[in-house]
């Protein structure tokens, strides 16, 4: 089984940066296609960007291509989420999330389904 603990979120202004990270704890992390996630108050949750388990592929929701990009440490069984030009739309509870495939296409990335292991979230709050 596979933890995952983010951190990283806070309280910015809109057009700052913040870079979230996602740590787990199993070495099968290396084998496993990742993705973040957000989920805004009284909205479903939403996909944000998806790494394979090489890091050569990646994909991004329309809302945040050009301002995020998501990377990932196979060594440090850790994934990141850099997050810049944020607005104050992008304010929600962000989830890193670990599927059980190392590869995924783009509409497998984008579902919540693919995904069997989930973090506990971290805030992310951009005030205008």
């Amino acid at each position: 089984q596979v933890q995952l603990v983010e951190s990283g979120g806070g309280m910015v202004q809109a057009g700052d940066s913040l870079r979230l990270s996602c740590a787990a704890s199993a070495r099968t992390f290396s084998s496993s296609g990742m993705g973040w996630f957000r989920q805004a108050p009284g909205k479903e949750r939403e996909f944000q960007a998806a790494i394979s388990w090489s890091g050569s592929t990646t994909f991004y929701a329309d809302s945040v291509k050009g301002r995020f990009t998501i990377s990932r440490d196979n060594a440090k069984n850790t994934m990141s989420l850099q997050m810049n030009s944020l607005k104050p739309e992008d304010t929600a509870v962000y989830y890193c999330a670990a599927g059980l495939r190392p590869y995924c296409a783009s509409y497998e990335c984008s579902d919540a389904g693919f995904y069997n292991y989930w973090g506990q979230g971290t805030q992310v709050t951009v005030s205008s």
